[in-house]
């Protein structure tokens, strides 16, 4: 490594202490800015500014040791992410301006407390990221992968807290049983953000269903499989709190909690993170994206040959377009990413050994003391499915808060579940697919006000939209009738694509979430039946709905039901002349 090589890779070191350190120096009361990722952006941006490069590895030792006194003792990430032996008196604090000591003092712990989450940002894309796990994750891919080999045995001494011992190596591990890396090249393979207007209309989608090898996880053997090594990357970014979070509920079923959603005070200055359900597990949505990008960054900050790019500029351009002009690297797509990165067998090893690895740190851990081989593997095996299922392998869902939806009119009505259909249908207008959180949100709000103002309508029409930016929008949602397929609106979910779908095709990300991972979760939830049918609006409904395009390869899908029971069209036929129907535009002949 070149000696400036060096010295970008130790500043980065130095920025991120100094950012976990600043807790120690804070005054209470202090102005903070806006909750955004930008403004965690321009911290770093001015940190770097400020950090000694020359120093920095006397900086992020003492940093470290700052930030360690600053908040809860965590022996993990003191033994993983530990440099040093300095004293933090040794440096002065940097000299931030006020707004941007408030922003670190906000963000710098993560907790879930009173129904509200605190130590979380909102991000250009629309998603909300903890702020704490992202930059261990960051800090670990700086050092490396650092492979610590683990104990054979309880006899061995639990290392002392600041000092490095041998079984630590620093080289990359392989983190996916199948595809090890998350790299321009094969990030580019799967092609998230791609359109497949080349697609042929007999291309098939592989029918993934619960239950099935491909969705389930065996229980490791513990003789023939206990780890011998943990990643420190995995390990401070997402598995000991999977680990942990997972020791304290069941393990039968999904864990409650996993995966919990918020809504913001406001989007453009947002200062509070209320959950939308207040017994929401540590595991929210906001730090498993801290944590899934903290692992997907400091991966590739692991593997990129140099020079190190600024942190500020990397997390720019994450938020962004794209890390290095790569629009499949970016946070809109980090659950497919995730899902490339590990493997579910793999994720329990890590859990697994990041659970013995702690229980030899801290033999009194409250959680761990007494724990057997057999109970920490069966708590590894369970998180680890359940994080690769209910979390990596469902699509993100922006809650209606996020795209800034207007009140329900009315009284909503529910729905009785599981239901049995999937109705398919485009937007036609908005006709250019939504390709950013901005335009996305946008489209939904235009598309609410003219079902509620012009149409008379309760809502949104639809029980989804998904968009072409890696995301899903909830309109009515899984629980309230909706009003997208007339006579059939209440034994169905109706799923929309933003754009016009006559001749060309919705993105490969966009069509995958139609055809695999919506109703796949779904199903596993218990809210659309095992043996659902899928159908294009146009068979239900005078419409050319949803498009001559994507009906064509909507017919080739396995789930695809090729005729309709005469009886319930003549019914909805019926029911349709019982009263005058509205003026039809072709977008809107939903209800």
């Amino acid at each position: 490594m070149s000696p400036r090589s060096w010295n970008l890779m130790m500043g980065a070191h130095s920025v991120l202490w100094i950012l976990l350190g600043l807790l120690l120096w804070l005054e209470p009361g202090t102005a903070t800015l806006p909750l955004l990722m930008d403004s965690v952006i321009h911290a770093l941006a001015e940190l770097e500014q400020k950090a000694p490069v020359t120093n920095a590895s006397h900086t992020a030792s003492a940093w470290l040791l700052s930030a360690q006194d600053s908040g809860p003792h965590d022996p993990l990430h003191h033994f993983l992410l530990e440099r040093g032996h300095l004293k933090v008196t040794e440096l002065n604090p940097p000299q931030l301006t006020p707004e941007l000591q408030g922003l670190a003092e906000m963000v710098v712990q993560h907790r879930v407390q009173g129904g509200q989450e605190y130590g979380v940002v909102l991000t250009p894309d629309g998603s909300t990221v903890a702020v704490k796990p992202l930059l261990v994750g960051l800090e670990a891919g700086l050092q490396g992968h650092r492979v610590v080999n683990l104990p054979l045995d309880s006899s061995v001494t639990p290392p002392n807290v600041g000092t490095v011992v041998p079984e630590v190596k620093v080289t990359p591990p392989d983190l996916s049983d199948a595809s090890p890396e998350v790299t321009s090249a094969n990030v580019e393979a799967m092609s998230p953000n791609v359109r497949t207007t080349d697609l042929e209309a007999g291309a098939t989608f592989p029918d993934v269903r619960p239950g099935s090898a491909d969705v389930q996880t065996s229980l490791p053997d513990a003789k023939d499989t206990s780890p011998t090594t943990v990643d420190s990357l995995l390990a401070v970014s997402l598995a000991r709190d999977l680990g942990l979070t997972f020791l304290q509920g069941p393990q039968t079923r999904s864990h409650p909690g996993l995966g919990t959603e918020g809504c913001w005070d406001q989007l453009s200055a947002p200062q509070t993170f209320t959950l939308l359900d207040p017994k929401a597990s540590p595991l929210t949505a906001a730090f498993l994206n801290g944590a899934l990008d903290g692992a997907l960054l400091g991966d590739y900050l692991s593997r990129a040959p140099g020079p190190l790019p600024p942190l500020s500029h990397l997390l720019s351009q994450y938020y962004g377009a794209g890390v290095a002009g790569d629009p499949g690297l970016r946070s809109n797509f980090r659950r497919q990413n995730g899902a490339v990165l590990t493997s579910a067998p793999t994720l329990t090893q890590q859990v697994w050994g990041a659970l013995i690895l702690l229980q030899t740190l801290e033999p009194a851990h409250p959680q761990l003391q007494g724990m057997s081989q057999d109970q920490l593997v069966k708590v590894a095996t369970h998180a680890a499915k359940e994080f690769i299922e209910a979390f990596l392998g469902c699509p993100a869902i922006h809650p209606r808060c996020r795209w800034g939806a207007a009140p329900y009119r009315g009284l909503p009505t529910p729905l009785q579940l599981p239901l049995g259909f999937l109705y398919v249908h485009h937007t036609y207008v908005p006709a250019p697919p939504c390709t950013d959180f901005a335009r996305c949100a946008a489209d939904m709000r235009s598309m609410q006000r003219f079902h509620q103002d012009t149409r008379g309508w309760e809502d949104i029409g639809y029980s989804f939209v998904v968009g072409s930016d890696g995301y899903v929008y909830e309109g009515r949602g899984w629980h309230w009738v909706g009003a997208h397929t007339r006579g059939h609106n209440s034994r169905g979910f109706g799923v929309a694509i933003v754009g016009n779908y006559t001749a060309g095709l919705p993105t490969e990300a966009a069509l995958r979430t139609l055809h695999d991972l919506l109703p796949r979760c779904a199903v596993r939830a218990g809210l659309l039946k095992p043996d659902y049918a899928l159908l294009g609006h146009r068979q239900l409904v005078h419409t050319d709905c949803p498009g001559d395009a994507l009906f064509n390869l909507l017919r080739t899908w396995p789930r695809f039901a090729t005729s309709v029971k005469p009886r319930t069209a003549r019914r909805a036929s019926r029911r349709s002349k019982r009263k005058p129907s509205p003026v039809i535009l072709p977008v809107t002949d939903l209800q």
